[in-house]
């Protein structure tokens, strides 16, 4: 039971596995569909979830309450922006993705300055950056007139390998690297050191501020991408197409098992959380649900795992495994 314990605590994202496991379960007896391609579209759609959240979990991650409320506008400013640079011509993909990087890295690099410089707490500084950014995706609205979309960007978004979608694939790999970068890099000590204190950290030399920017430039960048990529997916780019991705960006790092308070994450959890909350949503709608029961049943899910991951001791942070002689 102690080992168990603390495998559960050392791999916080094994409950959102075992609820994904559940639903499916859940959702092969109600289609009558037990292939493993049944899940192919929801994995499809719960990449773009995970990009959001992983990209957010590299803010929480940071402590003090952080969250990047900034995520959606970015996401929905980056669609219209590649819709307007591309305009449906391969050659201009590659101006379009450096476009998309620049806004990225533009938008943490702002965040990052309000939070730190300005010591304005994140929540508020990313609210009112994406308030900003709402009114620039207005104007390129008032613009976008007849724009397509890239045929190569789409022919991604859309495609598959082997029967795998290109963006769950490209979600997986980001997972794992993320994974790799928060347990085997100095990056990755660094960041769990600051959000687990900050006076510590800084006391072992961690330059702490370029840390904390960092995460907020990931975020930022990661939501931009995958604005691109939902644009290309969807065809286009309309209002509040990144709305969806906000509050449940927040919901997938925090279910999958990282600390909100900071200074421990799992990409893996994030992964799985993200495919979680697609298979709610998906079982919610074959079963013809109104929209505010499945509001309801979405709430009571995140409390039913995050209540198992409590009292199997996820949410507190692990402690070294006694040695016995």
């Amino acid at each position: 039971m102690d080992t168990l314990r603390y495998f559960t605590r050392t791999n916080r994202w094994v409950w959102s596995a075992i609820a994904v496991v559940l639903l499916w379960l859940v959702l092969a007896l109600v289609t009558g569909r037990w292939s493993l391609a049944s899940l192919s579209g929801i994995t499809l759609s719960a990449s773009f979830l995970a990009l959001a959240g992983l990209g957010q979990m590299m803010v929480v991650t940071t402590g003090k309450g952080n969250i990047d409320l900034s995520v959606a506008t970015v996401m929905t400013l980056s669609a219209y922006m590649g819709m307007l640079i591309i305009r449906g011509s391969d050659e201009m993909l590659f101006v379009g993705l450096l476009a998309t990087l620049g806004l990225g890295i533009a938008v943490g690099l702002v965040n990052a300055l309000l939070v730190i410089a300005v010591r304005i707490p994140a929540i508020i500084a990313t609210l009112a950056s994406g308030y900003i950014l709402a009114t620039a995706t207005l104007l390129a609205n008032r613009s976008l007139q007849g724009a397509t979309v890239s045929p190569l960007l789409r022919q991604f978004a859309s495609g598959r390998l082997m029967g795998i979608p290109n963006m769950a694939l490209v979600a997986m790999a980001l997972a794992i690297c993320l994974a790799i970068i928060l347990r085997k890099t100095a990056y990755g000590q660094q960041l769990s050191a600051v959000g687990q204190n900050r006076s510590a950290a800084a006391l072992a030399g961690i330059k702490v501020n370029r840390v904390v920017a960092t995460a907020f430039v990931v975020s930022s960048v990661l939501a931009a991408f995958n604005g691109l990529l939902l644009g290309a997916y969807v065809g286009g780019a309309f209002l509040e197409m990144g709305q969806p991705y906000l509050l449940q960006s927040v919901a997938v790092v925090v279910i999958g098992g990282t600390l909100i308070f900071g200074g421990s994450a799992t990409a893996a959890g994030t992964l799985f959380a993200s495919v979680l909350l697609v298979l709610v949503v998906t079982l919610m709608q074959i079963m013809g649900l109104p929209r505010g029961t499945q509001d309801m049943i979405q709430g009571a899910v995140v409390i039913l795992v995050l209540a198992m991951a409590v009292q199997g001791g996820a949410f507190s942070r692990p402690k070294a495994k006694a040695k016995t002689a």
